[in-house]
């Protein structure tokens, strides 16, 4: 194939959140040189990806019709859970360079493909955190503490388990996914709340974000924040491991007491800072992708 075309696909959606997406997002921002469309799993979000610097996406519903789109010795980055081993292998036979990221602790990389893990190391790995570069730059912290629940809620968790935030005084940002009615609910809980839209400006200004989203989790981080996490019963742990090792607080269980316990002791747990690799991660996808 003399001229084969990228592309990244992302697992994303009403019922997994926009970890993933966000990530993807810093991702194409930072090979912004390079002509790449991205697949997403969720039709809505294929549509807003502008607004996120994205100049091309498609949604393609499941990673099955990835073919539908991309032909037989195209590119692709591939980040998602979804694929089984037999997948996963067609994937790398179909595609003449293929860039897996991956969560798990217990991960192993195939041949014929790179990876990019958090956990992992060796050859054709990078062992890195996807952070972009806007949260590097501290700013004032105005915000002394906000909640962000996640993208999704889709059962309605957060309602269900808003005695954890009992006794603490937080803003509350919004997230993308949250039904009409449910948004109204939240907003006459929360005297200060934020649009979705407003994202950014929360995650960087907030001295601590309470939140279950990993995403956040890392960006807040960056941006000289104290982040703790809210490891929800729904979600996998992958990223537990991970935030142990940065000295990053979690909470189990919705846990109010294990929350309050932790606010009271913030001005004495020390935090690690997370590694600013963007250039290593730029490096790594040009040689691995062949750009």
């Amino acid at each position: 194939m003399l001229n084969p075309k990228t592309y990244y696909y992302v697992h994303t959606g009403h019922r997994i959140g926009l970890d993933r997406f966000r990530r993807a997002c810093t991702i194409m921002r930072l090979l912004k040189d390079v002509d790449i469309t991205l697949l997403c799993s969720d039709y809505r979000i294929a549509q807003i990806a502008s607004e996120f610097g994205v100049k091309k996406s498609v949604g393609v519903d499941v990673v099955r019709n990835i073919p539908q789109i991309a032909n037989h010795g195209d590119r692709l980055i591939f980040d998602s859970s979804e694929a089984n081993p037999n997948m996963l292998q067609d994937m790398r036979a179909y595609f003449s360079r293929f860039v897996r990221i991956s969560d798990d602790a217990n991960d192993k990389k195939e041949e014929d493909e790179f990876l990019i893990s958090p956990y992992l190391e060796g050859e054709g790995i990078l062992n890195t955190l996807v952070i972009d570069e806007k949260y590097f730059i501290n700013e004032e912290k105005i915000i002394d503490i906000s909640f962000f629940f996640g993208d999704d809620d889709y059962d309605k968790q957060l309602e269900k388990n808003l005695s954890l935030l009992d006794g603490v005084d937080v803003d509350l940002l919004l997230g993308f996914y949250y039904f009409f009615d449910y948004e109204d609910m939240l907003k006459e809980k929360f005297e200060r709340h934020y649009e979705f839209e407003e994202y950014d400006d929360v995650i960087k200004k907030s001295k601590i974000l309470i939140t279950s989203s990993h995403q956040a989790v890392l960006e807040n981080l960056a941006s000289g924040g104290k982040p703790i996490f809210v490891q929800r019963e729904d979600y996998p742990e992958d990223f537990l491991e991970i935030f142990k090792k940065l000295n990053i607080p979690i909470v189990q269980n919705y846990q109010n007491s294990q929350l309050l316990t932790i606010l009271k002791a913030r001005k004495i747990h020390e935090y690690y800072k997370v590694e600013h690799n963007n250039k290593k991660l730029v490096d790594f996808l040009k040689v691995s992708l062949n750009l």
